[in-house]
């Protein structure tokens, strides 16, 4: 999995800007590239963090619920792509490609995906 870290509040180019095309151009190019070379599974992109809503839980405690992401960060987990690779060499190959200026990619595998082949 490529968890995509970044500062959401980076300015971006919203729809109808100049330059919104060419970036949007750019991610489904790589989206295209991930589904032609069989590596892509799953991915998307998150509301902005003010739109969480975490519940949290704790042995012998109720569970409680409140507005907001878990952490205070500079940077928030904004998407995410599953991906299929042969190691962790074509795993981090794949993630340098992700049209991004800024930010932090965790590459991490998935422990159990009870739709994987065994």
């Amino acid at each position: 999995m490529i968890l995509i870290n970044s500062d959401e509040r980076a300015e971006h180019p919203e729809p109808g800007d100049p330059g919104f095309e060419e970036m949007m151009g750019a991610w489904m190019a790589f989206n295209q590239r991930l589904i032609d070379g069989g590596h892509w599974i799953a991915g998307a992109m998150l509301q902005p963090v003010a739109t969480a809503t975490t519940l949290t839980k704790s042995i012998g405690a109720s569970p409680t619920i409140t507005d907001g992401p878990y952490t205070e960060t500079k940077e928030q987990f904004g998407g995410f792509y599953l991906i299929e690779a042969a190691d962790l060499d074509e795993a981090l190959e794949l993630a340098k490609a992700i049209p991004t200026s800024a930010a932090a990619l965790e590459v991490r595998p998935v422990a159990f995906r009870p739709d994987a082949p065994r």
